[in-house]
């Protein structure tokens, strides 16, 4: 028997996500030029698909279409992109005089329910395709569902913020990158990371702003430095800001290991330097020489930067010791607050922890973060309270703490206060609007809060 439709596509493509509806439209198109041609679609996995309508009529010469929802699943499907156990039948046949008439749409299903039916079948095969099973791919290393899965979608289909990121999942991995760059998916990325490094270099933070949102602020030129070295080289100090409150890293290493700071400090860039420091560049980072920004200033002459560099450490010694005058003096000549040690705290986290409540003040009203955390997520709220000092703990709250603000491992200030005996500090923060702990890991113990 001939052919009495032709399908719009050869296959059903669903764009797969987790716990979603997912539907595909299929359109057939009569080839009958006289009467209309009954179709009844099958699947092989109704557990699993909805067809809309599953039967119908298609007029002569003219289309009609059906939908295939796959009902929400709660996991990747089992093999991708082709579904080995997902089919799709097409029975199509002429209709009689009966069963055209659209008002009686179960005469369709009668036609081919008929011993004396003549039929024409046209088998579909399933595919999942989409973002989700392309970054599952990718994570996993399977270069040839990334590459097919690329073959149906097609590089053009990403945002630049997707092609970054999966070139920087694919990391390690030489076949996957091969079957991204096949598709250009890395070029892509390049092409946009090249034009957030052209924006930054002249100082267009219009242009920025937008290639913020696309998230494509990592992306590394052949020396591997990212939007942020190249403003910084330039002395663009809005710009860095721009792109490091936008998410950029203010300490990625270019492939010389050289930081945006490293660069401020080898150029005696000092208002680069300050703003650097104010952002909480880390000034122990060294390039692969070992040379630290203090080093480079000093072996440029730069004794201003080096000054400032050496302040900053100065600054973290001070809050420590609890020394008013010498932090005071310090902050007055430029030592930024937003230096930290090689745990991440703070001049502030250190004054908080040993419990030095006019430090604390002193620090916040210079503009440090009350926000800023360590390592571990601890806040410097989090340390007063872990350095039982009553005083601190009230000062923070009275700058602006956030009283409820809980480290990588879930711990509040309340929680740290209780699991560690200290009930003045907890009735303190419970007056201060503290939220009641929420059931916390069992492994979350005071033996894992930071030591002093």
């Amino acid at each position: 028997m001939e052919k009495l439709v032709e399908v719009s596509d050869q296959e059903i493509c669903i764009d797969f996500s987790l716990n979603t509806k997912c539907r595909v439209k299929v359109t057939l198109k009569s080839l009958h030029p006289t009467s209309p041609i009954a179709f009844k679609v099958q699947t092989s996995s109704p557990h699993k698909f909805l067809v809309n309508p599953p039967t119908g009529l298609v007029p002569p010469f003219s289309s009609s279409s059906f939908h295939v929802i796959l009902k929400p699943q709660p996991s990747l499907p089992s093999s991708f992109p082709r579904s080995p156990s997902d089919r799709f039948l097409i029975k199509t046949a002429v209709a009689s005089v009966a069963a055209a008439d659209l008002r009686h749409p179960n005469s369709v299903k009668a036609l081919f329910s008929s011993p004396a039916a003549t039929t024409y079948d046209v088998k579909l095969r399933v595919f999942y395709v989409g973002l989700a099973l392309l970054r599952h791919a990718v994570s996993t290393g399977d270069a040839e569902a990334a590459r097919e899965l690329l073959r149906r979608r097609g590089s053009s289909a990403l945002a630049p913020s997707e092609a970054a990121a999966l070139v920087r999942a694919a990391a390690g991995r030489e076949n996957v990158l091969a079957a991204l760059c096949e598709a250009g998916v890395a070029q892509a990325r390049s092409r946009a990371a090249g034009e957030a490094h052209a924006a930054a270099a002249v100082d267009r933070r219009e242009a920025v702003e937008g290639m913020i949102e696309e998230g494509v602020l990592e992306g590394r030129d052949r020396e591997g430095r990212t939007a942020v070295h190249v403003a910084a080289g330039k002395g663009h100090v809005r710009m860095v800001r721009m792109l490091v409150e936008g998410g950029a890293d203010k300490d990625a290493k270019s492939a010389d290991g050289r930081t945006a700071l490293y660069r401020a400090a080898a150029n005696g860039d000092r208002e680069m330097v300050v703003a650097l420091l104010e952002m909480g560049a880390d000034r122990e980072i060294a390039n692969v020489r070992g040379q630290t920004p203090l080093d480079v200033a000093r072996d440029k002459g730069h004794k201003e930067i080096a000054e400032i560099l050496e302040r900053g450490e100065m600054v973290l010694t001070a809050a420590r010791r609890g020394d008013l005058s010498l932090l005071e003096s310090l902050l007055r000549k430029g030592g930024g607050t937003g230096g930290h040690d090689q745990y991440g705290m703070t001049a502030l986290h250190t004054a908080a922890i040993k419990g030095h409540r006019d430090a604390v003040c002193m620090l916040v009203d210079y503009g440090a973060d009350l926000h800023a955390r360590d390592r571990e997520g601890h806040t410097p709220l989090h340390l007063a309270v872990e350095g039982g000092c009553l005083g601190a703990v009230e000062a923070l709250l009275e700058k602006g703490a956030d009283v409820d603000a809980r480290t990588a491992r879930g711990a509040t200030p309340l929680y740290m206060a209780r699991s560690m005996g200290y009930d003045a500090v907890s009735q303190l923060l419970l007056g201060n609007g503290a939220a009641s702990p929420s059931v916390v890991s069992a492994s979350l113990h005071s033996s894992s809060l930071p030591s002093s």
